[in-house]
């Protein structure tokens, strides 16, 4: 939502918004000219020309009502994307994971490269500290939400999906196929000149592949046969190096300075979303080595007195596996802090959870973070799936309940040589944020 209303900002438009709580995101709109209030109030709406709103928002919101009382019209965020990505050359990132890291990539690099792009991604890119801007150029980036199947109103000119998996299934009837049916249409929905970007790597996108109506270019680590293919690959303490092969053509070496073998996939992905856009391979290798992630992707919040802070949104369990596979190559010993996000998806993962950590030195399982409204589902919980993780994957795993208490007990606990990582969807980074800050005035006070 903030980065669309910074792009409309930048646009011209006059934008006012309504949120539960002031941060960073509210401050920078702010600051460049929007009108924040803090809190839901039907006057809000008020002289609007289009009232835009999020999943998120309670079906009984005030300011909702108030829109529809007074013929406001009302856009879905999906449908305000739709009209921005559409009217251009739209790349839309969808899939279970790096979605934000792949588009944060794509955009970075058509920057680098001066082609303008507008861009809307999910979270702020390192390099420019902004998740959105407003180009003059051809391009629109942006990442295509799958978790309530609003990725259907884009028509793009590339559609790319790194992965898929069996989450938010409540939004498509509990069926894993309603929601593959759903990804298979979203890639078949690519304009006419357009292409459908896969990793064939992912069994059930390589299965789908005869049903996109769409040309398709492939690409991956294992599968052999896809059209771009990354080998002799390096995995480094928060670097990555790899050869590109295209069709049997040997295209050169990317080099990464973020971590792990993920970022392999989403780099290829990227390198072939920018080749279609028109670049060259030297110009994107070179452009894409700048690329410091974007926040909240293993993101490094505090380094002292070699104990590393890290954080970083994973919150599925291939994400999670992902993610502490990419610390073990510091090699250091790892605490791997976790705060399961939904009791829906904790549910429908619970067992998948339970076997994700087999590479940390240390587990620690909080309270689940639930958004508002939320129900709690009997039998789920973060002291329930402790007992499984124990079980299923590693037994130095402890249940502390709060982020305070978590930060507390790592202040005391962390040494030398240590890699704190915080990971979840909801507010988990704040016991990181702490960490980091007790860490460094605790060194500047010895």
């Amino acid at each position: 939502m903030s980065a669309i209303a910074k792009v409309m900002l930048e646009m011209g438009y006059h934008v006012s918004g309504s949120d539960l709580a002031r941060q960073e995101l509210t401050e920078k709109l702010v600051a460049k000219g929007a009108q924040v209030f803090i809190g839901h109030e039907a006057d809000h709406v008020k002289g609007a020309d289009v009232v835009v709103y999020s999943t998120a928002l309670s079906k009984d919101n005030v300011e909702i009502a108030e829109a529809e009382k007074l013929n406001i019209p009302i856009l879905h965020r999906s449908q305000m994307l739709a009209r921005l990505m559409n009217a251009k050359k739209g790349i839309a990132v969808a899939g279970a994971h790096g979605k934000t890291t792949t588009s944060s990539m794509i955009a970075l690099v058509l920057e680098q490269c001066k082609q303008d792009p507008t861009y809307i991604i999910g979270g702020e890119i390192m390099n420019v500290g902004s998740n959105a801007k407003a180009g003059q150029g051809d391009w629109v980036v942006a990442e295509a939400d799958e978790s309530d199947g609003s990725f259907l109103q884009y028509h793009p000119a590339i559609a790319l999906v790194n992965n898929i998996e069996a989450d938010h299934l409540e939004n498509y009837d509990g069926d894993f196929e309603n929601l593959k049916k759903a990804y298979a249409q979203f890639l078949s929905q690519v304009k006419a000149d357009g292409n459908a970007v896969v990793c064939k790597d992912d069994p059930y996108l390589r299965q789908m592949i005869p049903d996109i109506q769409s040309e398709v270019i492939t690409y991956g680590i294992e599968e052999q046969d896809a059209d771009y293919i990354a080998r002799n690959i390096d995995l480094g303490d928060r670097k990555v190096r790899f050869d590109v092969v295209r069709r049997g053509e040997h295209l050169g070496t990317i080099k990464l300075s973020v971590p792990g073998k993920h970022n392999v996939y989403n780099a290829l992905a990227t390198l072939i979303t920018c080749m279609e856009a028109g670049l060259a391979f030297g110009q994107v290798a070179e452009a894409i080595t700048d690329f410091r992630g974007a926040k909240r992707r293993f993101q490094v919040l505090g380094e002292v007195n070699d104990i590393l802070v890290i954080d970083d949104y994973a919150h599925h369990p291939t994400e999670i596996e992902a993610t502490i596979s990419a610390a073990k190559a510091t090699g250091k010993k790892i605490t791997a802090v976790f705060q399961p996000q939904r009791y829906t998806r904790t549910y429908f993962l619970f067992e998948q959870f339970s076997r994700a950590f087999p590479e940390a030195d240390e587990v620690i399982i909080t309270d689940i973070y639930s958004p508002a409204g939320e129900k709690q589902i009997e039998g789920i919980s973060s002291a329930k799936l402790v007992e499984l993780i124990r079980q299923n994957s590693n037994a130095n795993v402890r249940y502390i309940p709060s982020k305070e208490e978590v930060q507390t007990y790592l202040l005391s606990h962390v040494k030398r040589g240590d890699l704190v990582l915080t990971m979840g969807a909801g507010d988990i980074w704040k016991a990181a944020d702490g960490l980091a800050r007790a860490l460094e005035a605790k060194a500047s006070s010895q």
